[in-house]
């Protein structure tokens, strides 16, 4: 079986100064020289308007840079939206797609998600795939059909390089509101995406699973320790070095 590094990566969402952004890298950067774990990789996305910054600060850190979003179009006449030819001048490593806020403010649907996936992966960015069901899903039981037909999307237009991927798993019902799945909740459904990527590739066991739903440094430790979850997608505790640290380190604890 593959061995694979826990995954932590922070998503500022849009929060972020030129000031406050240096303060925290340089907190993070004190901290990751004494405390990162050599069997984890650690980014930060970031809105857009910061890439240049971020990649100046992170070149010295060992932090890869990840943007929240990309476009499905390679250029042209699509005002306000970035391709992943432009992200990888700032040398972004990793691109966010189908956060649960992009497909619910912005209509996303699952094959346009599935197409940025794409043209992420065409351009050597890896794309981060957001799937999860709402709180009204959840209750009227269908969290396994919303996550498959989510990744099923994916898979179907990005079959032959499916393993390329991160899988992000985040219950939209517990971000940004303090309540997290349980971690046997959380791992139930990483282990049924496993399942549905198993049977797509020989490959699939390559794919880390991260959970995305108000990871923090009370929680990181328990849920990280769980089989089928390969990391955090970090959304308010990655704006907090002390917090961000913690993570970090209980995720090379418990894949040591």
């Amino acid at each position: 079986m593959t061995i694979k590094k826990k995954l932590i990566a922070g998503n500022w969402k849009m929060n972020g100064s030129l000031a406050a952004n240096s303060a925290l890298v340089a907190s993070l950067d004190a901290g990751l020289h004494m405390r990162i774990p050599s069997n984890c990789a650690v980014a930060l996305c970031v809105p857009s308007v910061y890439l240049s910054q971020m990649q100046q600060l992170c070149m010295k850190s060992g932090i890869d840079l990840g943007s929240q979003d990309v476009s499905s179009h390679e250029q042209g006449a699509f005002t306000g939206e970035i391709s992943a030819v432009m992200l990888k001048d700032f040398g972004v490593r990793y691109a966010i797609v189908g956060h649960s806020e992009r497909r619910q403010y912005h209509g996303e649907t699952d094959e346009l998600v599935a197409q940025k996936a794409k043209i992420a992966l065409a351009n050597g960015i890896t794309p981060i795939v957001c799937v999860g069901e709402t709180l009204a899903e959840r209750e009227s039981g269908k969290t396994e059909e919303v996550v498959k037909r989510q990744l099923a999307a994916v898979i179907h237009t990005n079959g032959h390089c499916i393993s390329e991927i991160v899988l992000a798993y985040e219950p939209v019902w517990a971000i940004g509101t303090g309540k997290t799945a349980s971690p046997e909740q959380a791992q139930a459904v990483h282990a049924l995406l496993r399942a549905q990527l198993n049977a797509a590739s020989k490959q699939a066991d390559r794919v880390q699973i991260v959970y995305g739903g108000s990871m923090n440094a009370a929680n990181a430790a328990t849920l990280l320790a769980q089989a089928d979850i390969d990391g955090g997608l970090i959304g308010g505790a990655s704006l907090k070095a002390a917090d961000f640290l913690s993570i970090i380190a209980a995720a090379g604890v418990v894949s040591a």
